[in-house]
């Protein structure tokens, strides 16, 4: 999901240990606000002294502050644990296809002060605009980390080729120039949409999830726990190269019969006899419009395209077993097109036909992969190995 840009020398095994239980503090207060000393203690077996001790030191780093929580029955007063409204912040970076937004979030993970505007899709311009709005959002601000989703496979050597956007191998890392030493973690867009939607959306709570979304292609996450499932190389989740497509079709990643190209607006305009669009995601979107507004050619264009995604999204329920099937993108609109509950259904195996894995809109929508961003950063600014480096000994 991410690599890393260097931050200078790294905090040694024993300092990263001392912080290792207040990285678990700080998950636990991530994932419910609100927790009193007494439930924290209890949710991770610590002594009502190692609670003091842990607490106090991320007070005085200044991620968490405290108000006293009510008293039911008999019992000492405690105080329930919250994140601190002036802490240490995260810049939160989602480049699109068309063009780029720069948020702040806090310890809530909830990105605000965004800033964006549209690119050209030359790297290099894009670099320096993404550097500038990243210091602009950032100045006056305690800035820690910052995640960046960007439209393309991530592996651990960084962002790789990003066909759709016609990138070669691309070095973010001028991203957080004006920063400073501020380390820089980037992941995939889609893979970070899932993110978002696994821990505060539409499929908190379960076990396993598969998010997929349709912008210019196809893309998609496995979440198991919250936690996207990365493989060997970090590049898991292309579910938009799956080869459900027709395989006389080449593929921008080199491949032929991809799934994504038959499901987003380049798709839509071939079931319209027009040319390749410029703006597969603009076209998409109008084409999607006309077919609401009831143009016939536009209805029967997006029920073939919404009939291959729901198709190919039974094919995943194959594979992954998962809980939920989470949409986001365009593809929420190909869902409620008509045919799709016919063509997904139609799709499984008759054993889950009686209770299909349920099939749901994602609950961040188009703010997906910025909130994914923000939580990328989090994990690394708010794990052992970051608090170590930011507030060392």
């Amino acid at each position: 999901m991410s690599t890393s840009t260097p931050t200078g020398r790294e905090p040694g095994r024993a300092r990263v240990d001392r912080w290792r239980t207040s990285a678990e503090v700080l998950d636990a207060v991530r994932r419910e606000p609100g927790l009193t000393r007494v439930e924290l203690a209890r949710r991770l077996a610590l002594s009502s002294a190692s609670v003091t001790e842990t607490v106090t030191r991320l007070r005085t780093a200044g991620w968490l502050d405290e108000h006293r929580a009510p008293v039911h029955g008999r019992g000492r007063p405690t105080t329930s644990l919250v994140p601190c409204p002036d802490g240490p912040q995260v810049v939160a970076v989602d480049l699109r296809h068309e063009d780029w937004r720069v948020g702040l979030a806090g310890l809530d993970g909830e990105v605000g002060g965004v800033l964006g505007a549209r690119h050209d899709g030359d790297p290099d311009q894009v670099a320096v605009a993404l550097r500038d709005a990243v210091t602009r959002v950032a100045a006056g601000r305690r800035a820690v980390a910052v995640g960046l989703a960007a439209p393309a496979p991530v592996s651990a050597d960084g962002l790789v080729e990003a066909g759709e956007l016609a990138w070669d191998a691309v070095d973010l890392g001028a991203v957080t120039a004006g920063l400073g030493r501020v380390p820089l973690r980037v992941g995939n867009d889609a893979t970070l949409a899932g993110v978002a939607e696994a821990r505060t959306g539409a499929a908190a709570g379960a076990g396993t999830a598969v998010y997929l979304t349709v912008e210019v292609g196809l893309g998609g996450a496995m979440l198991l726990d919250g936690h996207p499932h990365l493989g060997a190389r970090g590049a898991a989740g292309e579910y938009g190269h799956l080869p459900f497509g027709d395989p006389a079709r080449r593929c921008a990643c080199g491949a032929s019969g991809c799934w994504g190209p038959e499901v987003d607006g380049r798709a839509l305009a071939r079931r319209l006899g027009d040319a390749p669009p410029a703006d597969p995601r603009s076209c998409a979107e109008e084409v999607l419009a006309r077919a609401a507004a009831g143009e016939h050619n536009a209805v029967a264009a997006t029920r073939a395209v919404a009939a291959c995604l729901a198709r190919g999204i039974a094919g995943v329920v194959h594979v992954h077993d998962p809980d939920v099937i989470v949409l986001g993108g365009l593809a929420r609109a190909l869902r409620a097109a008509p045919g799709f509950d016919d063509a997904y259904v139609g799709g499984l195996m008759a054993f889950r036909r009686d209770r299909p894995v349920p099939v749901l809109d994602a609950v961040h929508g188009d703010d997906g992969a910025l909130h994914g961003a923000a939580a990328l950063a989090l994990d690394h600014a708010t794990s052992a190995e970051g608090l170590a480096a930011l507030c060392g000994d």
